[in-house]
């Protein structure tokens, strides 16, 4: 159902992901040179490592994160599943995946346009996949983002899949059945509330 205020709306999101994400990549850059050094000098040697994964109305697009896993990981041992303690993980990238500064340079895909500060968080196509139907038809309604109301509540999944390979359990099948239905409820819940307070509440709940 169209409404008069959706394009205001969707014009005040935009200017304040600008703001915001513009605002962070300043105040840390001294931060993130840092790390850019360190992964330069370690490890694979590269800093950065763009992602295809599926965004807005279902296009995919290229998500921007430190390097933190061996070259061609999607490739090796439980492909695009991450389990803790994973041993595709470097070194530098254990810290930086339970801080999530490893997530940080997506502040960059926030201020070109391709991302958002709170949205559903954009999967490879392969998780997407893993969504039901209904659920993928409504989520790409809005552009993805950097943190979400499915990232909290999930924010430990690696815990789950890592139980359920000690289990012997299949991990493509936890994902989608003990994962997926779940959390695509809430991003749907997401599409269906969101708003400048919810999206203030969120990105408080993830700053926490």
């Amino acid at each position: 159902r169209f409404s008069p205020l959706r394009p205001l709306r969707f014009m005040f999101k935009r200017l304040f992901d600008i703001l915001v994400s513009g605002t962070i990549l300043l105040l840390l850059s001294p931060l993130l040179l840092v790390v850019i050094v360190i992964l330069k000098l370690t490890g694979e040697h590269e800093a950065f490592y763009f992602q295809e994964r599926v965004g807005f109305l279902g296009k995919r697009i290229k998500v921007t994160k430190f390097v933190t896993m061996v070259k061609d990981a999607p490739n090796l041992g439980t492909g695009d599943i991450t389990l803790r303690n994973d041993p595709r993980v470097l070194p530098a990238g254990k810290l930086l995946r339970k801080t999530k500064l490893n997530e940080v340079p997506q502040f960059w895909d926030v201020f070109v346009g391709t991302m958002s500060l709170v949205g559903w968080r954009p999967l490879m196509p392969q998780g997407f996949a893993d969504y039901p139907q209904s659920v993928q038809t409504e989520i790409v309604k809005v552009k993805p983002g950097l943190t979400g109301i499915g990232s909290l509540v999930f924010r430990d999944e690696e815990a789950i899949i890592s139980g359920a390979a000690a289990e012997g359990r299949d991990l493509r099948a936890c994902y989608r059945e003990d994962i997926m239905p779940y959390k695509g409820a809430l991003e749907v819940w997401y599409v269906a509330h969101q708003g400048l307070w919810t999206d203030l509440k969120i990105m408080v709940a993830t700053a926490v």
